[in-house]
């Protein structure tokens, strides 16, 4: 698919997640963040944008340590 997409997508997900926060949805805030989180590091990984990477990728553990507390309250 075209790269145009994919990152139309992942801002779709990144402001879906900003809005549940916003509204206190919660776990799906951190679900459909995380979502576009890996999609632009992919892109980034794609694209060869070491920008992207280096705002993406450090927060790919810390939406981890937030499916670790998610999961152990279940």
């Amino acid at each position: 698919m075209n790269k145009n997409y994919y990152r139309l997508m992942a801002s779709l997900f990144i402001l879906s997640g900003v809005l549940c926060t916003n509204l206190n949805i919660y776990p799906y805030n951190i679900y459909l963040q995380s979502i576009g989180v890996i999609m632009w590091t992919y892109i980034g990984i794609v694209t060869s944008d070491r920008t992207l990477l280096i705002n993406f990728i450090p927060q790919i553990p810390l939406f981890l340590i937030g499916y670790y507390i998610i999961l152990s309250t279940y």
